[in-house]
């Protein structure tokens, strides 16, 4: 693509976000038609969601620290080609156990800090 043309979409892109993050939304409260309220509803769908999330994490964390012993293995196994290859691909494997581990404290700090505004 022409240099000319990308900057262009990036320009008009860039716009368009902050075009779409200044407008406004009239939206109305949950139930505010109603007039019930419906808070036992709304626990009881974070409870599914916040277990949900729970064994996604674990399953995650246990499928990477497996990952993880399995090239842990093959490196201490292979041959010095076969380190240098998975020399290349640790690093990536690395940043992405450490979002997994890292994710859930994260999401619990903005959560907090969210929710105490």
């Amino acid at each position: 693509m022409n240099k000319k043309v990308l900057k262009i979409l990036t320009v008009l892109l860039m716009v368009a976000m902050i075009v779409s993050i200044s407008i406004s939304s009239f939206a109305l409260e949950p139930n505010s038609l109603t007039g019930k309220d419906d808070a036992a509803g709304t626990a009881e769908i974070q409870a599914v969601g916040n277990s949900i999330i729970g064994i996604l994490q674990v399953v995650g964390i246990v499928l990477s620290v497996i990952v993880l012993i399995v090239i842990g293995i093959k490196y201490m196994m292979g041959s010095a080609e076969e380190k240098a290859e998975y020399k290349k691909t640790m690093m990536p494997y690395i940043v992405g156990a450490a979002l997994i581990f890292a994710a859930s404290a994260f999401a619990q700090v903005i959560y907090q800090f969210f929710n105490g505004i």
